[in-house]
């Protein structure tokens, strides 16, 4: 089975945690300082609210999977269909260790495809790399160049501007920095 996820970044976690735990009749499976995860059964939701990026508003949607075979068949998938996937493969990100991988709809939103391999005590482990959902400048390389399921795409990084934010800091991840290889984020 495989669990829709959405994650949304909000400007005050403490009026949404609120909000969304009555909304969902629910308490959070996980609540941090700058994040929160339901993890609804009726519907399979996995929901995550966070205090990180440059603005409010939808982060990234996604599918959850229960098994790397089932996360297989949806990189198939992609590839199948001609997609473009961005794999960042084993990483940590959003207090959990993943593997998973990233495609870009046609007006650039994020899709993330994952299968959560454990739980992590901080947002991302050190040396993890760049943390950062892809946007709309990596769906332009990634559509250069569908992936096959033998060789996953790999576009060429562009170059991040001088001005853009660091990865991960404190009030942020920079949306719109390709996904790189050992990279991560939820």
């Amino acid at each position: 089975m495989k669990r829709f996820h959405v994650h949304l970044r909000v400007g005050n976690l403490d009026a949404s945690l609120k909000f969304y735990s009555k909304l969902f009749g629910a308490e959070p499976a996980r609540v941090e300082a700058d994040y929160a995860k339901w993890m609804l059964e009726d519907p399979p939701l996995n929901f995550a609210i966070s205090t990180r990026g440059e603005s409010e508003g939808l982060d990234h949607f996604g599918f959850q999977t229960e098994s790397a075979d089932e996360l297989a068949a949806l990189r198939e998938r992609a590839a199948g269909a001609d997609l473009a996937t961005l794999d960042e493969g084993e990483t940590t990100c959003c207090y959990a260790r993943s593997e998973k991988h990233w495609i870009i709809d046609p007006d650039g939103h994020a899709w993330e495809h994952f299968h959560t391999l454990g739980n992590i005590p901080v947002f991302r482990e050190e040396g993890a790399g760049a943390c950062a959902t892809p946007g709309a400048d990596s769906a332009a390389a990634a559509t250069a160049a569908p992936a096959t399921p033998a060789t996953p795409a790999t576009p060429a990084t562009p170059a991040t501007p001088a001005d853009a934010p660091a990865c991960c800091p404190p009030k942020g991840k920079p949306v719109g920095i390709p996904v790189k290889a050992a990279s991560g984020c939820c």
